[in-house]
């Protein structure tokens, strides 16, 4: 009998969990539904933390011995380069859709609900979100600090300088370069053990999340929720397109690839929890490791195609729920403002919410609307990091094959990115 696979395992645990959740909602009081589900997250959390436990060493390493392994001074730049190219279009593409979608569809009007007051507070931190803090939060105060943090961005500036420094220094750091290679190799290997409790986190993570909300919400905001996903549907399609043009017909493959990982990002509404996985099957696509180690903690910190695509629906949800009439220059404005406000999202809780609620006061709306969304945030969380996901592993592979670096398929390869012919 053929093994079941890991997707086939995290499928089975996304239905059982909505079904127990939906149950535990329906048989229970809202006090009871909740302290069941805070039960439920114990599983979630134990996971998750298995997840930053591996990701800080595995950036750490994975980047320094791809930098270290790069022949040509430049590729560094060139890649760099491609990959903030890619970025800013996926994320005009998306911020576009999301305004293209809203206008539409109009999610806002006709809600039948009560509206928040205009100044009722969201508690939403957004003092500290500014370009100002956004910059000085690039550079670690301490390498140990940021590994503690699992400060993803952070971790990526110290690795890029060390890299750096340990390629300028050629032959005579072989002993560093060779520890990070094998470090890398260990941390992929205890990814693999702790993928292996994903399917329990995320029956976990759904019935947790339905005890609490419930399948109504569903019905309640059904309009909201339905132009949201169809949105970002048609963001999945105009990406893989996207990949076809690069790619050819090998984008299908990847996608195939990236199903676990968009799973688990989905699932769990977290971006972290796929990181170890994404890179496992892209490497199984043959992106090169010295690509996907500098590639991928980039997008994760400036390539939120699913984020952005919530920003400009929750912006637009707001002004249409309130009555609050925009011209289209106003909404363009809004738009590029989203764009240039939202790379600082990395490391924030709530990072998405907290970049609409810091730009909604510039445009006349009021913060408050944010309330409305909030009660179903889990939901949109889920699929808009399970976007992410897919918009990264894209976007890495595109920028490989413009390197030259999707190796053939029936080779292994080491971490800084060399390739050997597999043997029997």
């Amino acid at each position: 009998m053929r093994r079941i696979g890991l997707t086939t395992w995290i499928m089975v645990g996304m239905f059982v969990g909505v079904a127990v959740g939906a149950v535990v909602h329906t048989g229970t009081s809202p006090a009871a539904a909740k302290e069941i589900a805070g039960y439920f997250t114990i599983m979630t959390d134990v996971f998750l933390r298995l997840i930053k436990m591996i990701i800080a060493p595995l950036v750490f390493a994975t980047l320094i011995s791809g930098i270290a392994g790069m022949d040509d001074s430049k590729a560094l730049g060139r890649v760099g380069f491609k990959a903030f190219g890619w970025f800013v279009i996926a994320s005009l593409i998306s911020l576009s859709l999301g305004l293209f979608f809203s206008n539409l569809l109009q999610p806002g009007k006709s809600l039948g609900l009560a509206l928040p007051a205009a100044d009722a507070a969201t508690k939403l931190a957004t003092a500290s979100f500014n370009f100002k803090d956004f910059v000085t939060h690039l550079v670690p105060k301490s390498i140990f600090e940021a590994m503690a943090g699992n400060e993803i961005l952070q971790i990526l500036v110290f690795s890029l300088f060390f890299g750096c420094a340990a390629a300028a220094r050629r032959g005579g750091v072989t002993t560093v370069v060779k520890f990070t290679e094998e470090l890398g190799q260990i941390m992929l290997t205890l990814t693999g053990y702790v993928m292996r409790v994903a399917p329990v986190a995320v029956f976990a993570a759904l019935a947790s999340a339905i005890s609490v909300l419930g399948l109504d919400v569903l019905g309640t905001f059904g309009k909201l929720l339905g132009s949201f996903f169809l949105a970002l549907a048609t963001l999945w399609v105009v990406l893989i397109a996207a990949g076809f043009l690069f790619l050819g017909p090998k984008v299908f493959t990847l996608v195939k690839l990236l199903r676990q990982p968009f799973l688990l990002g989905f699932s769990t509404a977290s971006s972290e929890s796929a990181y170890p996985k994404l890179m496992e099957q892209l490497d199984k696509f043959g992106v090169s490791n010295k690509i996907t180690s500098f590639v991928l903690p980039l997008g994760y910190s400036f390539n939120l195609d699913g984020s952005m695509m919530y920003q400009a629906f929750a912006a637009l949800f707001v002004a249409q729920a309130y009555g609050i009439d925009m011209s289209f220059a106003k909404q363009l404005t809004m738009l590029l403002v989203l764009m240039i406000s939202s790379k600082g999202m990395a490391g924030v809780p709530r990072g998405s919410l907290v970049a609409v609620a810091a730009v909604l006061p510039m445009f006349g709306l009021p913060e408050a609307g944010l309330l409305l969304i909030m009660g179903i945030d889990q939901i949109m969380d889920m699929a808009r990091t399970g976007t992410n996901v897919l918009g990264n592993g894209i976007a890495t592979a595109v920028v490989a094959k413009w390197e030259g670096a999707v190796v053939p398929a029936g080779t292994v390869q080491t971490l800084p990115g060399s390739v050997q012919p597999l043997t029997r």
